[in-house]
């Protein structure tokens, strides 16, 4: 009987402290992988996208931080063009980096 007990106290000390619950990093990395599945983000796009989202970047869904704006704006620009492949990697490149194209 006192193991019961224990083991309800226990249980619910996990629960009222959210060790069984998802960690604020865990539902971060699933509303920035979301965010980046939406814009159609893949390579190195999504990867610089989910380390300045995961690193306290703008939150999916909030008003988009400068860089952010700078790869949607390039990444149509080169959708635009028909770019794909390694010219399509080169003109994002220099186009992020605010180089003139």
């Amino acid at each position: 009987m006192k193991r019961m007990v224990l083991i309800g106290l226990v249980a619910g000390a996990l629960l009222a402290t959210g060790a069984w619950a998802e960690t604020a990093q865990q539902e971060r990395m699933k509303s920035c992988n979301a965010d980046a599945g939406k814009q159609q983000l893949s390579g190195d796009a999504r990867k610089a996208f989910m380390k300045s989202c995961l690193s306290g970047g703008a939150m999916p869904g909030s008003k988009a931080t400068t860089q952010q704006q700078r790869m949607k704006d390039c990444n149509a620009e080169a959708s635009g063009k028909q770019m794909k492949g390694d010219a399509r990697k080169a003109f994002m490149k220099s186009c992020l980096s605010g180089k003139s194209n």
